[in-house]
């Protein structure tokens, strides 16, 4: 195993909490598809993107906790860069693939932890030099939930520490939704939603229960959690929205396509791209106050 914790010790989950329950339920439904979403062509993009607000705000070296984290894909990385990572999510399955992908790597983790976002419990505060929290809000429909999952992020982290938190932008969703899901432009309602908050209590036909956010909405939410807001970026970058032009460049281009990886992931902060992605990675830091 990858880690000195056995599967056993995946103990920190609340079974009779509900969204929880649909949650982990979907994840462990098709591990796989969780493991294959970064590879593919728009996935490749924010995986650039991300890693690229990694290497500008977060330490050299340090203990870094990625909450939600599923089968390890950044969290592996991190860990072959040096940093001493914990990886936190509710999936069993989830959790079972990232100590697989750790172990293929060949690389170790401090900790694998079945846990709750909202109540991290078993991780002592003022202890990671970085944190990343790229899932659990998409789940957590409920504004309290969400502030305790931000303020457990705020607690575990050192003063001055940083974290990428991740939201799904429903400005973003508005334009990439011309090419991915046209038919639902049949109901006007439901575009004009878009154009600010939305919460679903059902299940969302492919997904789950489901938070959509604003750029202004999300950043004012983390500060109300006493977060500082470094910076943000849109995943996608300039290629938001454009989903089946970047699969056929793939394709029909794969020289080219690294190109346009990079300079996607490039530009994710330019004010002009940011608002307009479907995945939204706020930079935060946790001041002394």
């Amino acid at each position: 195993m990858a880690s000195g914790e056995d599967l056993g010790s995946w103990n920190n989950r609340k079974d009779d909490d509900p969204v929880s329950q649909i949650v982990r339920e979907f994840y462990d439904g098709d591990v796989e598809r969780e493991w294959r979403r970064l590879d593919e062509p728009l996935g490749q993009v924010e995986f650039a993107s991300t890693l690229r607000l990694v290497d500008r705000y977060f330490p050299e070296t340090g203990r870094v906790c990625d909450i939600g984290g599923g089968p390890g894909r950044y969290s592996v990385v991190l860990a072959q860069r040096g940093y001493r990572v914990t990886l936190v999510d509710l999936s069993d399955g989830l959790l079972e693939r990232a100590t697989a992908a750790f172990d293929d790597a060949n690389v170790s983790a401090e900790r694998f932890l079945r846990g709750d976002a909202c109540e991290l419990g078993d991780l002592p505060s003022d202890y990671f030099d970085a944190g990343l929290l790229l899932g659990p809000l998409y789940h957590l429909v409920d504004r309290p939930k969400r502030l305790a999952a931000l303020t457990e992020l705020r607690r575990i982290l050192k003063t001055d520490a940083v974290g990428i938190v991740a939201y799904l932008n429903s400005w973003g969703i508005l334009r990439c939704g011309v090419g991915d899901f046209p038919a639902r432009y049949g109901d006007l309602s439901f575009v004009q939603s878009l154009l600010g908050e939305k919460t679903y209590h059902g299940v969302v036909p492919g997904f789950t229960e489901c938070y959509w956010s604003t750029p202004e909405a999300a950043v004012r939410e983390i500060g109300d959690a006493g977060f500082e807001v470094v910076s943000y970026g849109g995943a996608e970058g300039f290629t938001g929205g454009m989903r089946p032009m970047v699969e056929r460049i793939a394709a029909e281009h794969p020289a080219v396509f690294p190109n346009l990886v990079q300079m996607a992931a490039e530009t994710s902060e330019l004010p002009q791209y940011r608002d307009a992605t479907e995945h939204l990675h706020i930079v935060v830091r946790k001041t002394s106050g």
